[in-house]
């Protein structure tokens, strides 16, 4: 293990650096949505189904935006100057350049570096009272020399009733609790270093990340478990093709009998180690056409894998390698894939599809049929049919069955959150959204969602095939909200929404406290970064 870090060590070091990589947090909705509107429009060009992107590849799409002003709308251009204030620091050789606020900042020609604070307040007023979410930290990120990025964020959450667990069907990030009567708290370190060059990345990080496209969740990595420690390849030789690879180190919390023991006045217990290894290769023979293809495994009790290191193999077929065809009870593979086109200026039609098992043979025969699958597919008009007005139309379907595996140490988890789509398996979302930009930072966001779970197959005596989807509903909610979002500053905004929510079935399981039954929210808040 140890000659392979160095051998791949000597090989990034031996590569001549052309950029540096500083990863933006895939919470920064604003500057994110403006690089995938502008993508629409066919000013620049990304690849939306990974994420997140780095400081210096949108910096470097600001820059192009910019250059192409006279295509831009009034608000676009606004905001592409606002954002350049933050970004530009990425492209100034110094500092002599209308920029943003920062805490501290500080550029020569080797050595660069900003450190900022981190404070937000979310909360929610029902029927059943005021719940809140708080966070405060910091966070810091710079560069040294042509190819090295390093970045650090600390944030430390507390809630007077619980937002998120393993088993909420939510899309806030979630946490490992420390349990306080209702409420709890936990903190999120991330960051990382890397090391660029002209065609590609490395990076030991600590991070979320989403895979697959989606403007409400994704499907293949959703980035809503807490953040883990990864190793991070990104491989772009020529324009039309573009490889990532991780290999993470998950938190399987299955506790290992046989390494945990008692320690003076308390027991300590010791996991099973768990690890993901995923690839995803992206293909663009057009500007307006990207289709891209991956494969993953989950695997466990072993030590980690030099095969699983490889960014470009099947995993499934090193799986029975190692552990034979027959053996039932091997280690845990999916594939995906993701098409996002655009047939014309300001329509984004896209379709991700995540297999966990498909059985070719018996597709179509209801009884023996094991289809364990997740598809999203969806639509975004962009200033369509006004200028400054987005429609956006999804519909997610799991199966069951799916991110499931009979060994409880090889799931699709982590700290015991789904990796994937939030609503987990068997399934279905519909999500409409009406949104308009009328000025630059200002969101009016007009959405809603329609959510249904089916029953958990969860019985280890019975069969895994011929699982009818949705045989009854266990779970339900429906959510009519209008959301107002206003970025008053770089990294600085604050929030308002009122929606009207009915969570039924058993919310008991699957929904905050907070939020059982029929309620009129308002929620409001505000934060100072991401």
């Amino acid at each position: 293990m140890r000659k392979l870090i160095v051998a791949i060590t000597l090989i990034v070091l031996s590569v001549t650096a052309k950029s540096q990589e500083v990863y933006q947090h895939i919470s920064n909705k604003g500057v994110y949505n403006l690089l995938d509107e502008l993508a629409s429009a066919g000013v620049i060009h990304v690849n939306a189904s990974v994420k997140p992107y780095s400081r210096m590849f949108i910096a470097q799409s600001l820059k192009l935006a910019k250059e192409q002003f006279e295509q831009l709308t009034p608000r676009q251009q606004a905001e592409v100057d606002f954002y350049l204030k933050d970004f530009g620091k990425e492209l100034n050789p110094n500092k002599n350049f209308k920029r943003r606020l920062d805490a501290f900042y500080y550029k020569d020609s080797l050595f660069s570096i900003t450190i900022n604070p981190i404070m937000g307040v979310m909360g929610n007023s029902n029927d059943s009272g005021l719940v809140y979410r708080r966070w405060v930290g910091a966070e810091a990120y710079g560069y040294i020399g042509k190819g090295w990025g390093f970045y650090a964020s600390l944030r430390d959450f507390s809630e007077n009733q619980l937002f998120t667990r393993p088993e909420y069907l939510v899309q806030e990030q979630g946490g490992n609790y420390k349990i306080n009567g209702k409420g709890g708290e936990f903190s999120d370190m991330r960051g990382g270093v890397t090391y660029s060059w002209r065609w590609g990345s490395f990076g030991v990080v600590k991070d979320h990340l989403s895979w697959g496209s989606g403007y409400n969740g994704t499907n293949i990595l959703s980035g809503r478990t807490p953040s883990f420690a990864m190793i991070k390849l990104r491989i772009a030789p020529v324009k039309w093709a573009e490889l990532n690879y991780i290999h993470g180190w998950l938190v399987s919390e299955v506790v290992d009998t046989n390494r945990t023991y008692y320690a003076g006045r308390t027991t300590r217990k010791t996991y099973h180690p768990k690890y993901i290894a995923a690839n995803f290769l992206t293909f663009t023979p057009t500007k307006r056409f990207r289709v891209s293809v991956g494969n993953s495994i989950i695997y466990s009790d072993i030590e980690v894998q030099p095969a699983y290191l490889t960014p470009f193999f099947f995993y499934k077929s090193v799986d029975h390698h190692l552990n034979g065809m027959s053996n039932q009870t091997g280690q845990n593979s999916q594939m995906f894939f993701d098409l996002s086109v655009y047939p014309f200026n300001r329509v984004h039609l896209y379709s991700t599809l995540f297999l966990d098992e498909l059985a070719l043979a018996d597709m179509f025969d209801k009884e023996n049929q094991s289809n364990y699958l997740s598809i999203k597919a969806g639509m975004r008009l962009s200033n369509l049919p006004f200028r400054n007005v987005f429609i956006t139309g999804e519909y997610t379907r799991t199966n069951p069955e799916v991110y499931k595996h009979i060994v409880n140490t090889t799931t699709f988890e982590s700290n015991k959150y789904n990796l994937g789509h939030y609503l987990t398996d068997n399934s279905d979302e519909v999500y409409l959204s009406l949104a308009v930009k009328p000025y630059r930072g200002l969101l009016v966001n007009m959405s809603y969602t329609k959510c249904r779970k089916g029953p958990a197959y969860d019985d280890p005596n019975s069969t895994r095939r011929g699982l009818p989807f949705m045989e009854s509903v266990v779970w339900e909610s429906s959510t009519i909200a209008l959301d107002i979002r206003y970025e008053v500053l770089n990294d600085g905004y604050l929030f308002l929404g009122v929606s009207q929510s009915d969570y039924t079935g058993d919310v008991k399981t699957f929904t905050p406290q907070f939020k059982a039954g029929k309620q009129l929210n308002i929620t409001f808040g505000g934060a100072i970064g991401f």
